[in-house]
């Protein structure tokens, strides 16, 4: 459903790889009941110009019924937890000038990358609590 990676897109304001998202929502959060029913009724293909109508924009993912939210913030403190340091220690690397300039130019773009995925996880986070 997802890809090779198994890897969703975010952005600041909507998931861009929102049918992705959408339909493994839709899937995880279905009983083994619901699941079978909705495959042998060739459920993939009647939603897909439901789902092209729905953005999964910041204030849609809020809205997310409780299940949905749950599996999301789950996946996203799992996320968090990959990396070898938190937000703040990225926040604290970033605002000490004397360590960021003993950074290689590559580190430094690393620790940009980085800092900046995190928000967006945290942002996530707060979206669905």
């Amino acid at each position: 459903m997802v890809g090779e990676e198994g890897a969703f897109v975010l952005g600041w304001d909507e998931v861009l790889t929102e049918e992705e998202l959408s339909v493994t929502l839709k899937v995880l959060c279905m009983s083994e009941e619901e699941f079978k029913e909705y495959k042998e009724q060739d459920g993939w293909e009647d939603d897909s110009e439901e789902e092209e109508n729905s953005t999964l924009s910041n204030e849609a993912i809020s809205r997310l019924k409780t299940p949905c939210k749950k599996l999301l913030y789950d996946s996203v403190l799992l996320t968090l937890e990959s990396y070898g340091t938190d937000l703040k220690a990225e926040q604290d690397l970033l605002n000490n000038k004397e360590a960021y300039e003993k950074l290689s130019r590559r580190e430094q773009q690393a620790l940009h990358v980085r800092y900046g995925q995190k928000r967006i996880l945290h942002q996530l986070l707060e979206l669905v609590q």
